[in-house]
């Protein structure tokens, strides 16, 4: 009876224990962070200050990255191009090379020059200002991985400085017209990214599954594909990913891709040539051609996010290192190794504790992907990121790989409606005649190519009774053939946390700025 009491308990706690884990890896990572700042810094004036603000970017670089490195792998797992385990180490060993390889020797103290530091009273409120930020910034980020919402790192350290800055010195810190244009990403980013992605997948069904012979079509357009995928990575890749140790323009970096494209078109027309006789003429073996394409994008994608995003943990952990060592408010400050390695070591660590829920939120629980669909996720992101750059539009990493999943799942939509009312418009016109007859003529139209079937149509429509239609019936066909591939769900609870990220990180971080001024004044 006793040993059968312990089964249960044991039974009833399991769920817990892997949680209790994940807590502990964490919080012996930011006493790691205490213990090394604490021998490093010695007995430097406010050595205390920088030891907890090193502690707290600690706890900003996990959240990060049990956050927002989901979007760069999340659709390869979904699509099965990639294992959760496979990604979770993919995109720890690029985020961290990232971050360290290209993150950059020096890092804006304000994060989009949404507030201006000159006008903080002395240096003791900016330091207090940018550990309120990144606090901040970081409890939403936990608050919204929790929820299984995908939000922007970049506006939550943005929101956080921007309420804190407004405690510290009033509105008249704040630049308006660049968080205009924050909040103006919240609808450039998502819309771009879907409108992208949906014309890359419509592009693959009119040249590929649409067509009669896929494998041939396959052999054709999937070296073009994947070519086009190499020239918007590696120009994506030098603009955004190595900026920092390879400045270059964007018409030297979109000749650099171009000439990694030719090169990889050439390899992919082999191989695919070698490979297309053992694979199956069906869409599941189209879709194997994807695969390691997709491999090499999280990678990419990976890295050049650990380059760019690292500077959301570690940029106020470095502004607050150059006013405790210096004294002063700058406007950009010098990135420490042991600042940079906080960064980068606690991305990868997030992600490897944090990171599955949200993989499974944005490759499975949106919308179903495979692996052409994971394709035209992964270049939205690269094409959508080069367009704004240089068009200067603000845009969120996050939003656009998120609005490309939903720009995907929408398409599938838009298109099994439009070909389930094709099917009823075809049975109406076969009134009257045998099942054997409908049933033969519909295999036929599925086969066809996108050009027969509509040639098959028209000529049904001439040699057969006209099937009119009522608005009414129509109405109610359109209802009956809507078929639903987007969860709503998903949908409405990302938005909301969208929205709402850059006033909670705010508040939160006003708060906690009034709390510590609060501790730290006589």
């Amino acid at each position: 009876m006793e040993l059968k009491n312990i089964s249960q308990i044991e039974r009833a706690t399991r769920f817990g224990q892997p949680e209790m884990f994940r807590f502990g890896v964490a919080l012996l990572f930011v006493i790691g962070i205490m213990l090394a700042a604490g021998m490093s810094l010695g007995d430097i004036p406010q050595n205390y200050m920088l030891i907890t603000a090193a502690m707290v970017g600690g706890y900003m670089a996990m959240n990060i990255g049990a956050n927002d490195v989901a979007n760069n792998v999340g659709p390869a797992v979904g699509s099965k191009a990639l294992t959760l385990t496979g990604a979770i180490a993919i995109a720890a060993i690029f985020e961290a090379s990232g971050a360290l390889i290209a993150g950059g020797d020096v890092v804006s103290t304000v994060k989009q020059g949404i507030i201006d530091p000159t006008l903080i009273a002395d240096s003791d409120s900016f330091i207090w200002l940018m550990m309120a930020a990144l606090l901040a910034g970081a409890l939403w980020l936990n608050i919204a991985t929790a929820l299984g919402a995908p939000v922007s790192t970049t506006h939550s350290i943005v929101g956080g400085v921007l309420g804190a800055g407004l405690a510290a010195g009033g509105p008249g810190i704040a630049n308006w017209g660049t968080l205009g244009q924050i909040a103006a990403s919240w609808v450039i980013s998502p819309l771009l990214g879907g409108a992208i992605a949906a014309g890359f997948l419509y592009l693959i069904k009119r040249t590929i599954t649409y067509q009669e012979d896929m494998k041939a079509a396959a052999q054709r357009v999937v070296p073009v594909l994947v070519a086009a995928m190499a020239w918007a990575f590696s120009t994506y890749l030098i603009l955004k990913g190595i900026k920092p140790i390879w400045k270059v323009e964007f018409g030297g970096a979109a000749l650099f891709g171009l000439l990694c494209a030719t090169l990889v078109y050439l390899l992919a027309r082999h191989l695919i040539g070698r490979v297309a006789d053992h694979l199956p003429g069906d869409k599941a073996g189209i879709n194997g051609l994807f695969t390691v394409p997709l491999i090499f994008a999280a990678a990419l994608l990976s890295f050049a996010h650990g380059a760019n995003d690292v500077a959301n943990a570690v940029g106020p952990l470095a502004a607050i290192n150059d006013a405790v060592l210096h004294g002063g408010i700058a406007r950009e400050a010098s990135i420490p190794l042991w600042v940079m390695l906080v960064g980068a070591c606690g991305i990868a660590i997030g992600l490897a504790l944090y990171g599955p829920k949200l993989i499974r939120t944005v490759g499975s629980e949106i919308t179903e992907l495979d692996q052409m669909r994971a394709y035209c996720i992964a270049m939205a992101a690269a094409i959508t990121v080069i367009l704004a750059t240089q068009l200067g539009l603000p845009v969120s990493s996050t939003h656009i790989a998120v609005g490309a999943v939903f720009g995907v799942g929408f398409l599938r939509e838009f298109l099994k409606a439009s070909y389930s009312k094709m099917v009823a418009e075809i049975k109406a016109h076969h009134q009257g005649k045998g099942e054997a007859e409908v049933e033969a003529f519909l295999i036929e139209f599925r086969k066809a190519s996108l050009a027969n079937k509509a040639l098959m149509l028209q000529q049904l429509k001439e040699h057969s009774a006209r099937a009119e239609l009522s608005k009414k019936e129509r109405k109610g066909l359109k209802r009956v053939y809507k078929t639903e591939l987007v969860k709503r769900s998903a949908l409405m609870k990302i938005v909301a946390a969208w929205v709402i990220t850059v006033p909670v990180s705010g508040l939160l971080a006003a708060i906690l700025y009034f709390a510590i001024r609060g501790f730290m004044l006589p």
